[in-house]
C-alpha cells in the first residue's frame, strides 16, 4: 500500500538518526509528546528504505555515526531524491562543519548539548516553513490548544502563556490522567542535565493562575509524584 499522503495527515512524521541511545529515546519521547509520529534509527545504513516506507515530513541527522555514511553524506543522498527538510543535531560545532551542513541541504543545525525545548521549537519552525506542519488542534476540557501556532484559548479568550508554560500545558494535555513527575517535565521542557525542580513548581504555579482566571482548576498535584490534568 502506498504511503499516506501528507495532505491527509493529522500528525507530522519525524525520522531521527542518532547513535546515542539515551538521547535517541529522549528525542522520541519529546517529539511524541508534541504530537509527532517518530521513527528512530541508530545509524543510516537503511535510511533510504526507511524513508520510502515511513515517508517522513522531517529528518533529524546526527553527523558522527557508528556505521555507514556520516550525517553529511546521508544528507547528500536524501537531497538527491527528496526535498524533505533536514535538521542536523550534532556535536560537530566548528564553523566549517556548520557551513557544510547547510551546503549539503540542511534546513537547520543544532549543536549538542541542546535544551529539548529549543530542539522542539526548531522542529516546529522547520515544519511550519516547509508547509509540513500537520499538528491538529487539541481540546482538553474547555481549553483549545493550537500547537502549530503555539496558542491556547479558554472561555473564548487567548491565554498569554510564556513558551515554557505552553510547553508544560502541551505535555500534560497530551495524556490527561497521566501523572508527569517534575523530573520528566524538567527533561522535556528544559532539556537534559537541568535538575532544579523549583523551575517546574514556579512555571506550573504561573500556568495554573492563568488557566484558573478563565475557569476551574484542571492541573492538579499528586503529592510526591507530579502533576496531572484531570478530565
Amino acid at each position: 500500500m502506498a504511503a499516506e499522503t501528507s495532505t491527509l495527515r493529522t500528525r507530522p512524521r519525524v525520522l531521527i538518526v542518532e547513535d546515542d541511545e539515551l538521547l535517541r529515546e529522549a528525542l522520541v519521547a519529546s517529539l511524541g509528546r508534541i504530537g509527532c509520529d517518530v521513527l528512530a534509527l541508530a545509524d543510516g545504513t537503511a535510511l533510504s528504505d526507511e524513508i520510502d516506507g515511513f515517508d517522513p515530513d522531517l529528518i533529524g541527522l546526527d553527523v558522527y555515526l557508528p556505521a555507514g555514511p556520516d550525517g553529511f553524506e546521508l544528507a547528500r543522498q536524501v537531497r538527491a531524491r527528496a526535498t524533505t527538510p533536514l535538521v542536523f543535531l550534532t556535536a560537530a560545532d566548528s564553523q566549517d562543519q556548520r557551513l557544510l551542513g547547510f551546503r549539503v541541504g540542511g534546513d537547520d543545525y543544532i549543536v549538542k548539548p541542546f535544551p529539548m525545548a529549543e530542539f522542539l521549537a526548531r522542529v516546529r519552525a522547520v515544519l511550519q516553513r516547509s508547509g509540513r506542519s500537520h499538528f491538529a488542534l487539541k481540546e482538553v476540557r474547555d481549553i483549545l490548544i493550537d500547537e502549530a501556532n503555539r496558542t491556547a484559548i479558554r472561555a473564548d479568550a487567548a491565554l498569554n502563556l510564556s513558551d515554557t508554560e505552553f510547553d508544560i500545558l502541551c505535555i500534560l494535555a497530551r495524556s490527561p490522567g497521566t501523572v508527569y513527575s517534575k523530573e520528566q517535565l524538567l527533561s522535556e521542557v528544559w532539556g537534559l542535565g537541568v535538575a532544579d525542580p523549583r523551575l517546574v513548581e514556579a512555571r506550573v504555579t504561573s500556568l495554573r493562575r492563568k488557566l484558573e482566571a478563565r475557569g476551574p482548576r484542571v492541573i492538579f498535584t499528586e503529592w510526591g509524584r507530579g502533576y496531572v490534568i484531570r478530565l
